[in-house]
C-alpha cells in the first residue's frame, strides 16, 4: 500500500506530465494576477483561488462527514478583483500548500482505508478524492499556464 501512497503523493505534489502548482504559479508580478485577458472568463488570482477552495472542500469533506460544501459554482469560483496584494497571494499559495499537505498526511495515516467508501456520501474514497484533487489542479494548471503566455510572463 505504501507504493500507492508514494504514488499519489508525488502525483500531487509534483504531477507527473506537467509543472508542479508551485512552478506554474512562481514569479507572477502582482499586477497581472488580476488581468483578464480578453475573450475569457477568468483571471490567475481567480483560478488559484478556485483551486484553493475545491481542495479546501474536499480536504474538509474526507475529513468530516458533517462537513457543508460551498454553494456551486457561486461559492467556489471568487468575483474578479481589480488588485490583489502580495499577502493575499501568500495567503491563498500558503492555504493550498496546507490543505494539499494535509490529504497527504490523511493519504498516509489511512492508508489501509485507500479504496474503501466513506460511510457517508455516495461511494467516495480516499484514492478517488485523492485523483479529483489532482485532476482538478491539473486541469487548472493548464488554464495558468495558457494566461502567463498570453501575459508574457512563462518561460
Amino acid at each position: 500500500m505504501q507504493h500507492w501512497i508514494s504514488e499519489l503523493r508525488f502525483l500531487l505534489d509534483k504531477g507527473n506530465a506537467h509543472v508542479s502548482f508551485e512552478e506554474a504559479v512562481a514569479d507572477i508580478p502582482l499586477k497581472l494576477l488580476t488581468v483578464v485577458p480578453e475573450g475569457l472568463p477568468y483571471s490567475i488570482w481567480q483560478l488559484a483561488e478556485h483551486i484553493r477552495i475545491t481542495q479546501w472542500d474536499i480536504v474538509a469533506f474526507c475529513e468530516s462527514e458533517t462537513h457543508v460544501s460551498p454553494k456551486w459554482p457561486d461559492e467556489y469560483w471568487p468575483k474578479a478583483r481589480k488588485t490583489v496584494t502580495g499577502q493575499q497571494w501568500k495567503d491563498c499559495l500558503t492555504a493550498i500548500n496546507h490543505d494539499r499537505s494535509r490529504f497527504i498526511n490523511m493519504l498516509q495515516d489511512r492508508a489501509d482505508e485507500l479504496t474503501k467508501p466513506f460511510p457517508y456520501g455516495s461511494g467516495q474514497s480516499l484514492l478517488r478524492e485523492a485523483l479529483l484533487i489532482a485532476d482538478h489542479t491539473a486541469y487548472h494548471l493548464g488554464e495558468i499556464l495558457v494566461l502567463r503566455r498570453l501575459l508574457h510572463c512563462w518561460k
